[in-house]
């Protein structure tokens, strides 16, 4: 292996240990001084759900996947899983058009109430190499049932 590849992924399972040993918190009881930079992993009922990364505070982050903005992710792959509704680059099941669609609506929004409800571990790691293999590892190690990987 290249040597400056195995530098990037020796710490992965170490941070990962440390990631999933933390007590969860929640969107709302995350602390104000989580780290700047990092990956986190909601779960629901204990199920891994989706592994994200930032160069935010993570707090910021967590909040963000729960705002008023039409581009949470995660809200994204729970209400098009609850509809059947897939990504699509056509004008027709678009994000915008499928915000104009009042039942779609209500259904992305509580996606992102039952997301408020989750709990989620994290751990800083601010070098973004060493974070996009640590989301990866992270999503592919616990089995998070909703990161792909796949190109939209």
């Amino acid at each position: 292996m290249d040597e400056k590849f195995r530098v990037l992924i020796e710490g992965l399972s170490q941070k990962y240990n440390e990631l999933i040993s933390m007590e969860p918190v929640s969107i709302d009881t995350s602390p104000p001084d989580t780290p700047k930079g990092g990956v986190y992993l909601f779960y629901e009922n204990e199920i891994p759900m989706y592994a994200g990364r930032t160069k935010l505070k993570i707090r910021v982050r967590l909040k963000n996947h729960v705002s008023s903005a039409d581009d949470c992710p995660l809200a994204w792959r729970l209400a098009r899983e609850s509809t059947g509704k897939k990504a699509t680059y056509q004008w027709k099941g678009s994000r915008k058009h499928l915000l104009q669609n009042p039942a779609f609506k209500e259904v992305y929004d509580e996606a992102k109430q039952r997301i408020r409800q989750m709990g989620v571990r994290y751990v800083g790691e601010d070098d973004p190499l060493k974070q996009a293999l640590l989301e990866i590892y992270v999503a592919v190690v616990s089995g998070a049932k909703h990161n792909d990987f796949d190109t939209h």
